[in-house]
Formats: C-alpha cells, structure tokens, sequence
C-alpha cells in the first residue's frame, strides 16, 4: 500500500512539472557541440548552454518590461521556427580580414498575459551564441520604451571570473566617467563580483575544468542604450542598463524604440580552451554596415607627442619634430592634442596640416565631444556636441586636408549618448574623415557598422602608465589579459609601445618603465587596432638600437589571420598574426619570474627568423633562430618582458 502511495505521488510531482515547466526548444551549433536550450517555467522564460555535453550557463532569465507589457512573467509558449545562416564577408579592421559564418537559428515567439507578442531569436554557430529579443506592432502602438531587460546569466558554483568594474557615473577627471579605464581582478570567485556599479562588458568566466565563456554584446547604434553586467546577485549575473546618473542625470537609462523594433545582440562565446575567446569573430558576424564609406580610407601607424611630451609638446616647433619622426618612421600619421585651437591656432595648422602632406604624413586632431555633459574643460570645445556646430568644423577640416579625428570625453551608455557617438562617425563619413574615440565606451560592432570608425580607447591605456605608479606596477597583468577580453570583440587604441626609459620628455628620471624594450615590442603585435597611436619619441631615433627602430618601422596595423598559441590571462599570453603573407608571433610574461615555454609554430617550419627577447638583464636583443622542420621552439620569456618572432 505504501509503495503505491508513493509511487502515485511521485507520477502526481511529475504531472505537476510538466505543467509548470516545458522545455519548448534548443538549437546546435553546425558541429553540435554548443546548444542553446529554451524552457518555461512557471511563466517565466529560461535558456541554458551547453558545450561538449557539459554546462556552461545553467537556466538563465530572459525578458523585457516595457511600457507596453511586462514580459517576463505569465509568458506563453506561442511557436517556433528554426533557419540556417551562410555570409562571408571581409573586413580589413580587425582581426581576420576574411570571415566565413555559419550559424542555426531558433525563433521563439512568446505572449504575455495581455497577449502581446514578443520573440527571441538564437543564432549559434561553432563556439558563439547570439541572441536578441525582437518586439512587434502591438496593435496601434508602433513606438514603445525598454525599461529593463532581466536577462541572466547563473554560472555553475565553482566559475571563477575575470572583470572589470564599471566606474562610478560623473566621477573621475572633470566628472567625465564612465569611460571604462578601470582594471581587472584575475580568477575571483564569484562571490568577490560586488562591485555596485556592475561590471563593463566584456566579462570573462572560466567553468571550472569544463571551460570558458566571454559574455559581451554587439550592434549598439543610437536606436539603443548599450548596457553591462550587474554584480553577482541571487546566483547570477544581468543585464543592467545605465545608470540615470550618467550625462548629468540626462537621458533615460532605457531604450526609446520604433515598433517593429530589436534589442542588441547578447554575446556568449563558449570554448574548451581559449583558443575560440581568443579568434572569435562573432562581434562582427552578426551585424552589417550601416552607410557606405564615402572613400577609401588608409589605416596604419601614427606619432602623437601629447603621451609623453603632454601639453607643453603643444608649439609648432614640437608638432614638427613629430611630424619628422612620422616620416623617419614611414608612418601614415601624427595626432596633434588637445589645446591645438589655443596653443597653435587653424591657421598654423593648416601650415602643419601642409608641412606633414609634403612628408606623406597625415594629420588627426583632437577635439572634446563635450558641450553640456560634464566637466571638461580642454579645448576645442563645443564642436563635436551638436550637427550645427559638427558640420561647419568638418567642412574646415576636409578643406584643410585633415585625415581623421580624436574625440574623447564621451563617458557614459545612455542611448543619448551612443546617439552623439554614431552622429559623430555618420557626419565624419561626409567629409572624409576617420574616427577615434577616446574617453570612451567598449566599441560593440562598430568595425564593420560604421567604416570610418577606426578605434576606440575604452581600457586603462598607455596615459595611465603616466600618470599612475600601480598601473606601471600592473602593465604586464593587464597586456596579458588584453587578447582575451577587451581586445577579443573591439579594436583597442591603446596607445603604446614605451621606448623610453622614463615616461616623460627629459627621458632621466621620473616615471620609470618596468617594462622591457621586447615587452613594448610584442604589444604592438598582441594590441589589435587598424590605427596605432604609437608613444616613440624623437630621441628613440638615437638612444634605441636600431634593430628595435626597424622593427617598429615595418609594424603593421591591420591583420589577415589570428592564432591563439599558448597564455593563461593574468599570467602570459602568445599570439600568432598574420599580415599578407608575413607572420608574427608575441608573448608577454606577467609572472614574477622567468616563463620557458615550448610553442608549436608551424608557420616558421623549417625556416629562420627574427627573434627579438630579453637576457635576464632585462637587456633587449635580436638573433637568427632556426625553427625545426616540425615547427617545435623553445622560448624563455623574462618576468616584465616580452618576445617576438618573425620573418
């Protein structure tokens, strides 16, 4: 009697879960090792993922509150229709130039209890998952507002992570953060994730001994606010949008949309190894260009005095220094910083502008986006803020045969500020000119949506090694966590490669490098971004071997192929690019003692090459290396130091 008691409440328990939860769908990636999978549970819209049969996000929440409708409780099933995606296409700015994507889609379309109808759709391809939430006209509404999207991601108990906070809105220099210059914490569980703020994207996780994830998202354009990671709370990590604070408390921190409408994408890329964290292209997959380029534009290496030399580097005798040393370089360009209206004046530019053209240099200039939303103060001021102002200083600009411009200051995720953002690169496409952005958010997509977007900062960059003593301490940690994270979905001005042993003008004391000359090397190589700032000085000319001069004269900036080596983020990291036919590969050592590492480098087999390292001296050399016929070296990479290899 008992046992068919039990037996009776056991069939009951599971009648009632089937009732409370349905599993309604899943997609696979091409090779079938990643999944997608969709269920509902009690009203409520969940996903999980999984990778070689183990699982790398547990069921997770999706849904949206807007205006409209609440729909992330009392949601129905409505259908589901599945698809396959082929595109090819090339794209020169990042970090392979010709990309094949495959992916599977799902559709799942849900109602809310007022009936309206919302979709998600999942494409999945070889180690990526894309999903975005897709709304309808609902009846006569064709506008509605995102308030907030509950979108999770709950990890396994022993993931550990690799973050980096978002910074605290109108805080820092001249109350212009966010700008995402804040470091990261290496392999923390997930319980330290308390940051109140949150944490930017991208996020890195690694699933104990069943992988690794990077969590970003792709295609943010003006029609969307962009958003980031919220602490860990209740299990789980969400989509949090910006904090109202940001902009000077202007703006919504949600999302205005026209209906039918779209969110951006959400990212996951899932790997055994970092092999795929490291390659993915899946930023860049998933969305197209957004206007044509209106002319070829070049990419390539630049001078700019301001990183070392700062403000008082800006007089006309200094910008031509620099000017010069673009051209010793055979460099396509020179930055010319802030104060250039004050200090120089247009019409001194114009000279400048015609001096570096009679060498085969360009010109980029530096402008403050700032108007009304924070502090800034550096000039020139109140010419990037509104189309009136934009479209009369770009006009000047292409008439005096400016090539690109900088504009920094931008702090902050609002969709009124991603607006000012794409008007800024729209207007620009116009007149001829690239865009750089400083100050600035993580770059989601915009390689390939706008063609004159060629960089963005949006990392503690090179001016922290500057201005700040512990960044100095810290530079081989973050230049090996670099290739993993931030540089994995977004091109990354970082702005370096040191040669001076002092970080200053005078060269003799003060802020010291830590670093070695190979270091500084091999982050030219390992920092990806289709328009290098490079931080050479003059002097360099003279006071480095010219072996390092000639190497740092035929760097290249744009990519045909990447391969992930060997690295652990934190502790080392080794890159293999390729650019035409020429292959490099760079590594970096963070530890506090010497790396020997044996690389596979089957692309110099049987062939010798250029290897540029450290003696334990810290002393920086160049020798002829013969690579065995089966591609198998070894390499000592010295604590604070770097090597590069090459034909």
């Amino acid at each position: 009697m008992k046992t068919t008691l039990s037996m009776f409440l056991i069939l009951c328990l599971t009648l009632i879960t089937r009732l409370y939860s349905q599993d309604i769908a899943s997609v696979s990636s091409p090779d079938k090792n990643l999944y997608a999978n969709v269920s509902i549970e009690n009203g409520k819209i969940l996903y999980s993922v999984l990778f070689n049969g183990k699982t790398m996000i547990e069921k997770s929440p999706l849904g949206l509150i807007t205006n409209e409708g609440d729909f992330t409780s009392d949601m129905s099933f409505v259908d589901s229709t599945t698809s396959k995606i082929s595109k090819d296409y090339t794209q020169l700015k990042i970090k392979k130039s010709f990309i094949q994507y495959r992916a599977n889609t799902l559709k799942c379309t849900f109602s809310n209890k007022e009936k309206k109808q919302i979709s998600i759709v999942f494409q999945v391809s070889n180690n990526d998952i894309a999903f975005r939430y897709e709304l309808p006209i609902w009846g006569e509404r064709y506008a509605a507002v995102i308030e907030k999207e509950i979108t999770g991601y709950k990890f396994p108990s022993f993931t550990t992570t690799f973050l980096s906070g978002m910074m605290e809105p109108m805080n820092g220099y001249a109350r212009t953060s966010p700008s995402y210059e804040n470091g990261y914490e290496a392999d923390a569980p997930m319980e330290k994730s308390t940051s109140a703020e949150g944490y930017v994207f991208p996020g890195l996780f690694r699933v104990g001994d069943n992988g690794w994830v990077l969590l970003s998202e792709t295609g943010v354009r003006s029609l969307y606010c962009a958003s980031h990671l919220s602490k860990y709370e209740n299990g789980l990590y969400s989509v949090e949008y910006p904090n109202p604070k940001q902009n000077n408390g202007f703006g919504s921190n949600g999302a205005q949309i026209g209906l039918p409408g779209v969110t951006p994408w959400r990212t996951i890329t899932v790997g055994e190894n970092l092999k795929p964290i490291v390659e993915t292209t899946i930023p860049f997959d998933v969305v197209d260009p957004l206007y044509e380029p209106s002319q070829n534009y070049k990419f390539g290496r630049s001078t700019w005095s301001w990183i070392i030399w700062q403000d008082n580097s800006m007089n006309f005798e200094d910008q031509v220094k620099y000017i010069n040393l673009a051209a010793a370089m055979n460099y396509e360009y020179i930055l010319i910083d802030a104060y250039w209206d004050a200090n120089l004046g247009y019409d001194k530019i114009k000279e400048l502008v015609k001096y570096a053209a009679s060498k085969g240099v360009g010109v980029f200039l530096w402008y403050n986006s700032n108007g009304s939303f924070n502090d800034a103060w550096p000039t020139p001021l109140n010419k990037m803020n509104t189309s009136v102002a934009r479209k009369k200083e770009m006009k000047w600009l292409k008439e005096a045969g400016v090539k690109g411009l900088k504009v920094d200051f931008l702090g902050g995720d609002k969709q009124e500020t991603i607006r000012l953002y794409e008007d800024i690169m729209c207007d620009a496409n116009e007149y001829g000119l690239m865009i750089i952005f400083h100050g600035a958010t993580l770059p989601r997509g915009w390689e390939r949506m706008y063609p004159n977007f060629v960089g963005c900062e949006a990392v503690l960059a090179s001016e922290m090694l500057v201005f700040m003593q512990h960044v100095r301490d810290q530079e081989a940690f973050f230049a090996s966590l670099h290739p993993f994270i931030r540089n994995s979905v977004a091109s990354m001005e970082f702005g370096g490669v040191m040669l001076n042993d002092f970080l200053n003008k005078g060269n003799e004391k003060g802020q010291q490098r830590l670093t070695t000359d190979a270091f500084q090397l091999a982050t030219g190589i390992l920092f990806q971004n289709p328009v290098q700032m490079f931080a050479l000085t003059p002097n360099n000319l003279t006071d480095v071997p010219e072996f390092e001069i000639e190497f740092m004269r035929n760097i290249p900036t744009t990519w045909d192929e990447i391969k992930f080596i060997d690295g652990y983020p934190g502790k080392y990291c080794v890159l293999a690019r390729r650019s035409g036919q020429k292959w490099y590969v760079a590594g970096v050592n963070a530890e506090k003692s010497a790396k020997q590492l044996k690389l596979n480098l089957s692309m110099f087999a049987g062939q010798k090459v250029n290897l540029y390292n450290d003696r334990k001296s810290k002393e920086t050399y160049m020798e002829s290396l013969a690579i065995p016929e089966n591609g198998e070296v070894s390499v000592t990479i010295q604590p604070n130091g770097g090597f590069v290899i090459t034909k």
